[in-house]
């Protein structure tokens, strides 16, 4: 009976320091992500080192290392979850949020939904959409980041237009609404307005569904 009970408490010992070790490196993942977004926004993404942001997180470098392997790695998966906002593997057009939008009926309401959504993205991502972009012309491991995201944007767009199509009250072609919105998510027009003149999210959101509205719906 002790015998039966000293298992017990050890193997509940090791599934405590097991859960313990989970916890730890997903508290990890989660401080090397936030630094290495902060360090590619300010400093650049050729600029910051694997270094640098273990020593923004807190951690030593063979801990960014062994949970990211690489820096385009890095800059990949801090990308996703900035897109995301969390780190789940849920595709953006499959999160709730985004259905909600696509089962909106009326095209000039789904429009501004979709701007309201759009716009939080870009609260996230925007920022590092531009170093990205800055970065392009000489570090090789952005350009093919920016060719992704420009695929991914470009593909997701196209569903918003198949779908917009399908209630009938598209005023344009199904390409030319993919083209409108796309050119319209790169957050571009986001960091003009919002962060060089200053307008709230609110604004920009409003405005820039009517502007979708004005020019898409028939």
């Amino acid at each position: 009976m002790a015998r039966s009970a000293a298992v017990c408490r050890g193997s509940t010992s090791a599934r405590n320091a097991s859960s313990r070790r989970r916890e730890q490196a997903k508290e990890n993942r989660r401080r090397i992500l936030d630094a290495a977004h902060a360090l590619f926004v300010t400093r650049g993404y050729g600029r910051t080192t694997i270094a640098d942001v273990a020593a923004e997180a807190g951690v030593a470098p063979e801990t960014v290392y062994s949970a990211f392997k690489n820096k385009p790695a890095l800059l990949h998966r801090a990308w996703d979850v900035a897109v995301g906002g969390d780190d789940q593997d849920v595709p953006l057009l499959e999160r709730p949020e985004l259905r909600a939008v696509f089962a909106e009926p009326d095209l000039r309401t789904r429009f501004a939904a979709f701007a309201v959504f759009n716009t939080a993205v870009m609260r996230r991502t925007a920022k590092l959409h531009l170093a990205v972009r800055g970065a392009a012309a000489s570090e090789p491991a952005a350009a093919v980041m920016l060719e992704e995201i420009d695929r991914q944007r470009l593909a997701a767009m196209a569903e918003h237009a198949r779908a917009a199509a399908g209630t009938g009250r598209l005023g344009v072609s199904e390409a030319e609404c993919r083209d409108v919105l796309w050119s319209t998510t790169d957050g571009t027009l986001w960091h003009q307005f919002v962060e060089r003149r200053e307008w709230s999210d609110e604004r920009y959101a409003a405005w820039l569904g009517r502007l979708w509205g004005a020019v898409l719906v028939g």
